[in-house]
């Protein structure tokens, strides 16, 4: 296929786009357990990641500048070294994909290349796809080949489905990153999901386990509530676009899954219990600045003894009252939570007993709601 002219149409931003940018910009940490089971890592999760700009402006033949966006590019950090990568999320296949990855990397390439005593040194950052919709077709690897004097260069770009994962396999891998794009799995079904109220019935369950085994992740401290109310915020505008036609399912999905929640209310509780530290580390800090500043300035002399009390109990307060605000701040939220679940799954249908083995809620606490 010729290469010139590919762009003649705009390649327009979707929903699905801009959910998956929001998982990024808010929820990053998410990715590392995605970034493994693509490549192979064994990132713990504690790494640094770093985000790199989006957009570049590709140099065409007549001189004109054209504006490419990649949907993310960021490196992780793990002690000394350094993985950059780019993740482009796909709800189908096209033409230009190979295309715009292969200007991605080399641009970014480019940007972080050196030139030393006439040579040019470039590294070609990791490539991945995330494809919302697949086939039998869809290859689990891409391949880029490029032709050189010197000889031939050839790499891989993996491919992640979507289809690929049950729930269960999403929850067990730590894979919360893909949950918005969840509903792509079950698309083959909108048809007998909308005109059959008992295969309706078993969509309704699915969502329902969703929403437990989501809850548990929380009560297990492997995500923030932070990061639930944005999986969940981030689920319903997918669901809003790719079941626009099916109002049985987008209305038994939102039910489940509970109203609007404003972004405002999804952040608060996280940035509480960080205000929270960070007020109780201040008073504590000061309050320990102090004493090891006076026992330090006896030995060293009460003016240095001050500064580096107080410096170190600052940081330690700090850190402690960090921890400690997320703390209160995630427990403070996880009781109503789980109340909120149980009112969505009675509205939903569901006996007290079931209500119950969902979320280990008691019956007297079911009954009462």
């Amino acid at each position: 296929m010729a290469i010139d002219n590919i762009y003649e149409n705009n390649i327009v931003s979707t929903p699905y786009d801009d959910a998956f940018r929001t998982m990024m910009n808010d929820c990053i940490h998410l990715l590392i357990p995605v970034i493994n089971e693509i490549f192979g890592k064994n990132y713990t999760g504690k790494e640094r990641i770093i985000t790199h700009p989006n957009e570049h402006f590709i140099n065409q033949q007549d001189g004109a500048e054209q504006k490419r966006i990649t949907d993310s590019s960021f490196t992780i950090v793990s002690g000394s070294h350094e993985d950059k990568y780019i993740f482009e999320c796909q709800s189908t296949a096209d033409d230009t994909l190979l295309i715009r990855i292969f200007e991605y990397i080399t641009q970014e390439a480019l940007d972080s290349g050196k030139v030393a005593n006439y040579q040019l040194t470039v590294t070609i950052p990791n490539a991945a796809i995330l494809f919302l919709r697949s086939s039998r077709n869809t290859p689990n690897s891409m391949n880029i080949v490029i032709n050189t004097p010197g000889g031939s260069v050839n790499f891989d770009v993996p491919v992640i489905k979507i289809k690929s994962y049950s729930l269960a396999q999403i929850f067990e891998k730590d894979l919360y990153f893909l949950l918005p794009f969840y509903i792509f799995k079950l698309e083959k079904n909108f048809s007998k999901y909308e005109s059959n109220p008992a295969e309706l019935e078993k969509l309704k369950r699915e969502y329902a386990d969703f929403m437990t085994r989501l809850e548990q992740a929380v009560e297990d401290g492997k995500i923030f509530t932070h990061d639930r109310r944005t999986i969940l915020e981030m689920s319903k505008k997918v669901l809003e676009n790719i079941a626009a036609k099916y109002n049985n399912i987008e209305k038994e999905v939102k039910g489940i899954m509970g109203g609007r929640v404003l972004n405002y209310e999804g952040q608060s509780i996280f940035y509480e219990g960080i205000a929270q530290g960070r007020a109780e580390g201040r008073l504590q800090g000061h309050a320990e600045g102090r004493i090891q500043g006076h026992a330090e300035g006896r030995l060293q002399g009460h003016a240095e003894g001050r500064i580096q009390g107080h410096a170190e109990g600052r940081l330690q307060g700090h850190a402690e009252g960090r921890i400690q605000g997320r703390a209160e701040g995630r427990k403070e939220g996880k009781q109503e939570e789980k109340f909120d679940i149980a009112r969505r799954l009675r509205d939903a249908g569901m006996t007290d007993k079931q209500i119950h083995q969902f979320t280990n809620l008691s019956l007297n606490d079911i009954r009462n709601l």
